[in-house]
């Protein structure tokens, strides 16, 4: 692994990931939908975010990747509600990663990829903003996999008052 990358894996060898759970004002949640490079038929939905690059902080790569793949900057990063590991196949190899979820709110909901890296070019289909009820009533694969649970308890309740861990991923 080239040494400019390395802050980005946890002592255990994870990768250290920032996803944003970002709403609007009519609290809807904004996924992206994305596919395997090579088979789109093999899709599902996720929330924006991704690795942390050099020295960032998990909130600046949380922003940074939220700008990168929706445009979206004019948001107010709250606290981390969740916290996950998990391990899935992607693009040829195995992703093992420490991810937490960052709670977000924007009244901005025009959406437009900035800055795709080429894998994500090849995998990204577009985004959407979902209600909790369409999203409960999905048959689409969504990750995590309580992500309507999830959305309802926090819409209902507010956020947690301290990070909950998530019970781990491991997608075969």
């Amino acid at each position: 692994m080239p040494a400019e990358v390395t802050h980005d894996v946890s002592p255990q060898g994870l990768r250290k990931v920032a996803r944003v759970v970002l709403l609007d004002p009519d609290d809807r949640i904004l996924l992206l939908h994305g596919h395997e490079p090579d088979d789109p038929a093999d899709d599902w939905w996720f929330t924006p975010g991704g690795g942390l690059e050099g020295a960032e902080t998990r909130e600046e790569a949380a922003l940074r990747e939220l700008a990168e793949e929706t445009g979206i900057t004019e948001v107010e990063l709250g606290p981390v509600l969740w916290r996950r590991r998990c391990s899935f196949p992607f693009a040829g190899r195995r992703w093992d990663q420490d991810e937490w979820y960052y709670l977000a709110r924007t009244a901005q909901t025009a959406t437009r990829a900035t800055a795709l890296t080429e894998l994500e070019r090849r995998s990204v289909a577009g985004a959407r903003w979902w209600t909790c009820a369409e999203l409960t009533r999905a048959h689409e694969t969504v990750y995590p996999t309580r992500l309507a649970e999830l959305l309802s308890r926090l819409l209902d309740e507010g956020p947690p008052a301290r990070p909950v861990t998530l019970e781990p991923e491991v997608v075969q």
